[in-house]
């Protein structure tokens, strides 16, 4: 059930991405859906698009390793033929890694087709579109002098869908700042991951008074 949560707070942030970050609108259930499939589609073309990158990467790795071969043959130091290994190892398990997360993506694919994760997502995307004002004058209070319009779409996003498991949806506190601190890592920036960070802290002790 958890794994299940996680995969539809991330299609949700998916969805919610495709949709105008305006408050003046309604979506029913067929529209919604429509931009389900329409999150799902981008995240079919994202996953090619991660496959193709990591194949021309290891190509390229691969490359440099045969290069390398070939300036020791030619007496080239051997320091500089190490160096040159090592950089390509590095770059191999960088590719490795970014294989990893994108293999992930097929399981967030087939999961889709499971009744209650679109139920899930349709829940979330609803509640925010209904009580975005609300959300978003709540999240405001909390960023200290900021407003949540100057932040990033998808940083807006990750704090709206962290805001509604904690306030609509009964979610422990501890378990909405983890999650979205995960889409964070994955979705956001380095800046963005740090403010995102600050403003949970200040939402989860807000909560728990």
């Amino acid at each position: 059930m958890h794994n299940n949560k996680s995969l539809s707070r991330e299609l949700s942030l998916i969805s919610l991405s495709l949709i105008k970050d305006k408050g003046d609108f309604q979506l029913n259930k067929s529209q919604i859906e429509d931009i389900f499939e329409s999150a799902l589609d981008s995240l079919i073309n994202h996953c090619r698009d991660e496959l193709d990158n990591c194949e021309s990467d290891l190509e390229n790795a691969s490359q440099k390793i045969l290069d390398s071969e070939l300036r020791e043959g030619l007496d080239s130091p051997f320091v500089n033929v190490r160096n040159d290994l090592k950089k390509s190892l590095t770059k191999i398990e960088a590719v490795m890694n970014t294989l990893s997360v994108t293999l992930d993506f097929p399981k967030l694919i087939v999961s889709s087709g499971q009744i209650d994760i679109r139920e899930d997502v349709n829940e979330r995307v609803t509640n925010i579109i209904d009580n975005l004002t609300i959300i978003d004058a709540e999240i405001d209070q909390a960023m200290e002098g900021w407003r949540l319009k100057r932040l990033p779409r998808i940083d807006r996003d990750i704090l709206r869908l962290a805001y509604v498991d904690i306030n609509y949806l009964s979610t422990p506190v501890a378990v909405a700042c983890d999650e979205a601190v995960n889409l964070a890592n994955k979705y956001s920036d380095m800046q963005g991951r740090k403010f995102i960070n600050g403003v949970l802290r200040r939402l989860q002790t807000v909560k728990l008074q």
